[in-house]
């Protein structure tokens, strides 16, 4: 094993000719797939890794400077294909994931053959011509209450994003993994995420590769009411760029 693969905890599994690459989102690790994983596995060869700062990972190769943009988490993907030698692949990309692989593929298009992506949001912050969800006050409110009480934090949060209470087995699952993260290393990826605007980088994303296939869908139950307008420009902009294209 290399030591990129080492250090994000990479694992291949089936026997495929294709590639499906599996990316996670914030609070949790490539676990977050093993309902998924069994159902691939006769058809696909499946990529598993963790995002650097996940829980599973060593905190000491974190580097606050480099994860302050999802460039780094972008660049991390692009090492990883690299190291296994990957020609093209299927990426499945949730929440933070999403917009690194949409970012990898601007850098190395030819990587990625199609792209799904669950849960996406290219910016997360209320303009005055775009809603995103969030107002500013919202997230630096929930900024503070990560520094004050982390985890506090962590059981108010997984139940407000996965859709239920405590008694919920996603919801203890959701919030173990979340709380498996270093308070400071999950403040700085939070604030990265929330505080990000990508929306530039979705038209390059597309249009050095038109015949890409794109797949969007909005799977948090509570998250997506509030980013329901996200989800309906994610669409209407996708569309409008590959036909464009």
């Amino acid at each position: 094993m290399g030591i990129v693969e080492e250090a994000h905890n990479v694992k291949v599994l089936g026997s495929g000719e294709k590639i499906i690459v599996l990316g996670h989102g914030f609070g949790t690790h490539q676990s977050v797939w093993k309902h998924l994983v069994p159902h691939l596995v006769d058809e696909y060869r499946v990529v598993l890794y963790d995002n650097m700062g996940a829980g599973p990972t060593n905190p000491d190769f974190f580097d606050f400077e480099r994860y302050a943009s999802l460039e780094g988490y972008a660049y991390d993907l692009l090492a990883i294909l690299e190291e296994l030698q990957v020609q093209s692949c299927i990426f499945v990309g949730h929440s933070l994931s999403s917009m690194t692989g949409a970012i990898a593929s601007i850098f190395r298009p030819h990587l990625f053959e199609k792209f799904i992506m669950i849960s996406a949001s290219p910016r997360f912050i209320n303009t005055d011509d775009y809603c995103g969800g969030f107002d500013k006050e919202d997230i630096d409110q929930l900024c503070n209450a990560i520094e004050a009480n982390y985890e506090s934090w962590c059981c108010g949060f997984a139940p407000l994003v996965v859709g239920g209470d405590m008694d919920s087995i996603a919801v203890q699952e959701f919030s173990r993994t979340l709380f498996n993260m270093r308070p400071d290393i999950a403040l700085s990826v939070f604030r990265t995420i929330f505080t990000f605007d990508l929306r530039h980088f979705l038209s390059l994303a597309i249009s050095f590769r038109a015949q890409r296939t794109w797949r969007y869908r909005c799977r948090c139950p509570s998250i997506s009411t509030r980013i329901s307008p996200v989800r309906q420009w994610l669409r209407s902009y996708l569309l409008k760029a590959t036909c464009r294209s």
